[in-house]
């Protein structure tokens, strides 16, 4: 809403010049600085002088304008318009007079500028906003009348010229002052600059010494991956030796320690075997090697490989039918090690309950794999760095198991490696489900990734 602060008739040149220091005074009264209020007024005072040079005079009238605060002026006249007004606010009217100058001058200074031109009057209003969080009161537009009129008012055309001549020198100052400071902030910023590149520079070597780092561990993990391989090789295969009896049976004492033995070979060969798997994957030598895989097949091996892990404890492992499933063009060593890292660790950490194994079809191209458990849960602090390298949650709450933390973190490489996403979803105490969808032909991996992340920016699973 637009209210009016004060109206001015405009019929001889004192009148503009009247405009000019009502403007000046209402925009130093409206909190503008020296040069805002220097545009306003030179601006307003344009306006004036085109009303009555081209239409013989004209009216004036100051508005504040409360949605957007801002300080106009409003000049109409009753003249004959302008009649090359689109050519002249694009600048390309060309006048001996110079007529449009200051059209287009008043224009380049305000923030509100408009124009209503027909051959029966002109109506220009042109305006500045206020400073930032700056506004007005009822009152306070009340009093700042209230001090006009109070104000006195010079129209002699000598005085309006030393007055002109002192606010530009007034502005003179104000834009050395401001140049002075421009150059300091130029100075500090050449300053910044070089920090910057100093800056960069320094990481560009802690980026490479990284990288070098990087590559000699997963070197030294690949190296001495295959150098434990074969001595844990070695012990099982006499320790299931020894436990077979075929030479002489073994006492009941004896035979309890080889199975000790065994079982511990075992635990630290998986161990070796995620450290290779995760050198392999982090120095690129990893290739997947699609074919065609059945999920019911999948689904028998893993029923029988994890039968006797679960022995008496009372939890059950149940797999969802896959009867409609289609059968899978995609590497089936990678995708059965995800599945088994899953199980292994819901049952794990589900001492009493279930753990669920469902393989569903989400469209032609997608499937999807989830593995629920009804265990101890994860808190959601956690849940983001569940599948960072050498992370084990379990030990927050007591429930040390033995690994190196490295199970999820190989199942997310090779969910991606297959041209999918993994994630989770678990409360305390209420169990937890790791869900990853992967493309049903292994050759739309690229394409089908893309409409992953498509659908998680849609919020879509």
């Amino acid at each position: 809403m637009r209210q009016s602060i004060i109206k001015m008739l405009i019929h001889d040149e004192p009148d503009v010049v009247l405009v000019r220091q009502r403007a000046k005074q209402l925009a130093e009264r409206f909190g503008f600085d020296l040069i805002e209020a220097t545009h306003f007024a030179t601006a307003a005072s344009e306006i004036a002088r085109n009303a009555f040079q081209y239409a013989k005079g004209g009216r004036a009238e100051f508005l504040y304008d409360t949605g957007v605060p801002s300080l106009l002026v409003k000049i109409s006249d009753q003249g004959l318009g302008i009649k090359q007004l689109e050519t002249i606010l694009e600048g390309r009217y060309q006048s001996e007079t110079g007529m449009g100058v200051g059209l287009i001058g008043a224009k380049r200074l305000s923030d509100v500028f408009e124009v209503d031109s027909s051959a029966s009057g002109t109506t220009v209003v042109v305006g500045k906003q206020l400073p930032a969080g700056k506004t007005v009161s009822p009152d306070g537009l009340l009093t700042i009348v209230k001090s006009l009129a109070m104000q006195p008012i010079a129209t002699s055309a000598l005085i309006e010229a030393r007055l002109r001549n002192f606010e530009l020198l007034q502005t003179l100052d104000a834009l050395q002052t401001r140049q002075l400071e421009i150059e300091r902030l130029n100075r500090e910023l050449e300053e910044t600059n070089r920090g910057v590149l100093a800056l960069y520079s320094e990481l560009d070597d802690k980026a490479r010494s990284l990288k070098q780092a990087s590559e000699l561990k997963s070197r030294f993990l690949s190296q001495m991956s295959h150098e434990l391989r074969t001595p844990l090789n070695s012990i099982i295969m006499l320790t299931r030796l020894m436990q077979s009896g075929n030479d002489e049976p073994l006492p009941p004492e004896t035979q309890k320690q080889a199975a000790f033995i065994q079982r511990a070979a075992d635990g630290l060969l998986e161990m070796v075997n995620d450290l290779l798997d995760l050198a392999k994957i982090e120095s690129g030598r990893v290739e997947v090697k699609p074919c065609e895989v059945s999920v019911a097949t999948l689904w028998a091996a893993l029923r029988g490989m994890f039968r006797p892990l679960i022995g008496d404890l009372p939890v059950e492992l149940s797999f969802s039918p896959v009867d409609e499933l289609p059968v899978l063009f995609t590497d089936d060593v990678k995708l059965s090690q995800v599945l088994r890292n899953l199980i292994s660790n819901a049952l794990k950490f589900t001492f009493n309950g279930q753990v669920r194994v469902v393989a569903e079809l989400l469209d032609a191209e997608r499937i999807q794999f989830s593995v629920a458990d009804t265990g101890i849960g994860i808190a959601k602090e956690q849940q983001f760095s569940l599948f960072t390298e050498y992370v084990q949650l379990s030990e927050a709450r007591g429930y040390r198991q033995k690994g190196t933390g490295l199970g999820l973190a190989l199942c997310r490489r090779l969910v991606e490696l297959l041209g999918g996403r993994i994630w989770c979803e678990s409360e305390l105490d209420q169990g937890s489900t790791f869900t990853f969808v992967i493309p049903v032909r292994y050759e739309t991996a690229s394409h089908t990734r893309s409409e992953f992340l498509l659908q998680e920016s849609r919020g879509v699973s």
